[in-house]
């Protein structure tokens, strides 16, 4: 009888043993589970944030992207620092670049497919003064006693606005430069195909040129937005001060780009006078005739030179 009830008493003891066994079995089970969904809630969570993030992202990026083309609206105005130059944004488009003159073509077709916007008016001395004071450009030109504020910036070369321009994207984080002469012709005729932006005659008091109507004609610059503008909304584009632009001198505009980019490459070698690396100037100047300030019209010199005739106008691309 001893040993059967101790028989039971330990068949009672393996019972519970193994009961308890599976009950810490069962609640070590549980326990992963619930741990295993906990994770799987905050990987879901995380996904979900994730993908919410990215949609967030998407959405200020398309309307960051809106507000841009918004900006971008041909004409629209703006100025990206205090002392940055106003600039104006252009509509796409398509011209007949040159004429039928041997230094001023052949006649091409060019396509301006992309966003660009010009300088309002020419670069001003209160402008570059800003890029002198600092330090982003060397020297300060003479304003030859006509005075700086809103006057054209004279007396600089295309290695000088090189400096400029590189100072503006410096201090804006946007990408300035010169117009390409492709670029430039297409803001001067501001839509028209005639020889100046308004007509084919030069008329009166269109511009500062020599003997073309104005209170400065033949003897100084003009304070910049002293005349009408064109149709893109562009001052002084013709006479005034000539200016730079980023291509290299060509003979005539066979094989010349079409896209409207700068033509850089496989540049005249009949430099006169043992000048080097001779850029184009376009625009004439104020003392220039009325002829030699059609849209046109083109000039070389070498890119270290500068006179009291000479600034420039800046683009910015996107």
């Amino acid at each position: 009888m001893a040993r059967a009830n101790a028989a039971k008493q330990t068949e009672i003891r393996l019972a519970a043993a193994k009961e308890e066994a599976a009950k810490e079995l069962a609640a070590r089970q549980a326990a992963e589970r619930e741990a295993a969904e906990r994770a799987s809630a905050r990987e879901a969570a995380a996904r979900e944030a994730a993908a919410l993030a990215a949609r967030e992202a998407a959405a200020k990026e398309a309307a960051q992207k809106a507000a841009e083309r918004l900006a971008q609206r041909p004409g629209n105005v703006f100025r990206d620092c205090p002392l940055c130059p106003e600039m104006v944004w252009l509509p796409r488009g398509e011209f007949e670049m040159g004429d039928d003159s041997q230094a001023d073509g052949p006649p091409h077709r060019v396509q301006i497919n992309y966003p660009l916007a010009v300088g309002r008016y020419e670069v001003t001395f209160a402008e570059w003064d800003a890029c002198v004071a600092a330090n982003g450009c060397r020297r300060r030109p003479d304003d030859a006693g006509w005075g700086r504020g809103r006057q054209p910036v004279i007396n600089v070369s295309w290695v000088d606005s090189q400096q400029y321009v590189a100072w503006l994207s410096s201090r804006t984080g946007r990408r300035y430069r010169l117009l390409s002469e492709a670029e430039w012709e297409y803001a001067a005729r501001g839509g028209a195909q005639t020889r100046y932006w308004w007509g084919d005659e030069p008329g009166r008091n269109h511009e500062n040129c020599y003997n073309c109507g104005s209170r400065w004609d033949g003897r100084r610059t003009a304070p910049v937005g002293s005349f009408a503008p064109n149709a893109f909304g562009l001052y002084d584009v013709l006479g005034n001060v000539s200016e730079w632009v980023e291509d290299c001198y060509h003979a005539s505009y066979r094989d010349a780009p079409n896209d409207g980019s700068a033509w850089t490459q496989n540049c005249s070698q009949d430099a006169p006078r043992g000048a080097r690396d001779e850029r184009v100037m376009r625009g004439g100047a104020w003392q220039y005739p009325a002829q030699l300030t059609r849209s046109t019209f083109r000039t070389r010199f070498s890119n270290g030179y500068y006179d009291f005739r000479i600034g420039l106008r800046v683009a910015r691309a996107e």
